[in-house]
């Protein structure tokens, strides 16, 4: 009797626990499920139970403050760098990435000039700025390209989503919902970025911020006009009254009709802007692959005097370059 017992005692135990593992495993499931379907970043953290303050925080880190711009030119170029890595959405900070950047430069650096003393390579000035030049094409060159291209992409999705965004809007209003709820329904049915974006807007309003103000920093983080106009038009029907979904309904249409004319244009600049992205990579990558291929090219005539000066007036001319074709490709329309 107590060995039958004993048995079902144990066979009791083994189904407890087989059951509870059973659970454990369809609980995990359901909360990576759950955090899975989220639509945007934002709503993710929220289900991972975050708090909003914390949100806001990480979300905006790279944020430059835009009301105190500094005016110097390496001001200008930080907050640019800064206004890339918030688009990119990376989750660095920015004195994380160029710390990294600086610490791979440096261990290239050191790097190359211990493969070319070992080499019994001469060092000379011309060498050092060879040294110097390669790795700053690798550690700094590279990932501001990679930086630049992920931010312009995620801003022209950001560009595409805002007039499906404005639609889910004015049917929003149309359903009677006020302007918080529709805010609110973009925040929870838009994917990523701009799910995300409205997700700030909302989560300031909610601090106690003007939505006007909430949104025009939203504009500036992205730079984008069509978020101003509808900015503009919220602060007119607040003062002015009036039918704020139609209102909306016609600046969505306008923004389409924008944003066609603006793909029209760029198609016809389509070749000066691929002319331009060529004359920005093309010298980096050649120079970078050249030197590893083949660095007796380089190295053979980096003791002339001439190079001592030929070479940094080279670099000079080609960020020159680069500025100008810049100024030439950045059409407004």
């Amino acid at each position: 009797m107590s060995e039958q017992f004993t048995r079902v005692a144990v066979m009791l135990a083994v189904f407890g626990s087989a059951f509870l593992i059973f659970q454990l495993f369809l609980r995990l499931t359901s909360d990576w499920r759950s955090l899975s379907k989220a639509t945007n970043k934002r709503m993710q953290m929220i289900a991972a139970g975050t708090d909003r303050e914390d949100i806001v925080a990480y979300l905006r880190k790279n944020q430059p403050d835009f009301d105190q711009a500094p005016s110097s030119f390496f001001g200008r170029i930080y907050t640019s760098f800064r206004q890339n890595l918030l688009m990119s959405g990376l989750s660095l900070t920015a004195d994380q990435v160029i710390i990294a950047m600086g610490l791979l430069f440096a261990v290239l650096s050191l790097v190359i000039a211990l493969v070319l003393w070992v080499s019994n390579i001469p060092f000379g000035l011309g060498v050092i700025q060879l040294i110097l030049a390669f790795s700053a094409g690798l550690a700094i060159g590279g990932p501001l390209l990679a930086i630049s291209y992920v931010a312009q992409r995620r801003r022209k999705k950001v560009e595409a989503q805002f007039p499906v965004s404005l639609d889910i809007f004015v049917r929003a209003l149309r359903s009677g919902h006020p302007v918080s709820a529709a805010l609110g329904l973009l925040t929870e049915e838009m994917e990523d970025p701009i799910g995300t974006e409205f997700g700030l807007v909302s989560d300031e309003v909610s601090y106690g911020a003007e939505l006007t103000d909430a949104l025009n920093e939203m504009a500036d983080r992205w730079g984008l006009e069509d978020i101003r106009m509808f900015v503009v038009s919220l602060s007119v029907q607040s003062e002015t009254g009036g039918n704020l979904a139609e209102v909306l309904a016609n600046l969505s249409k306008v923004i389409r009709e924008r944003a066609s004319l603006y793909l029209q244009v760029r198609a016809l600049s389509s070749e000066g802007r691929m002319t331009g992205w060529l004359l920005t990579v093309l010298p980096i990558i050649t120079f970078v692959s050249l030197f590893t291929m083949n660095p007796a090219f380089y190295l053979d005539v980096a003791g002339d005097p001439i190079f001592y000066l030929g070479f940094p007036i080279m670099i000079l001319w080609y960020l020159v370059g680069v500025y100008a074709i810049r100024r030439m490709v950045d059409l407004k329309v």
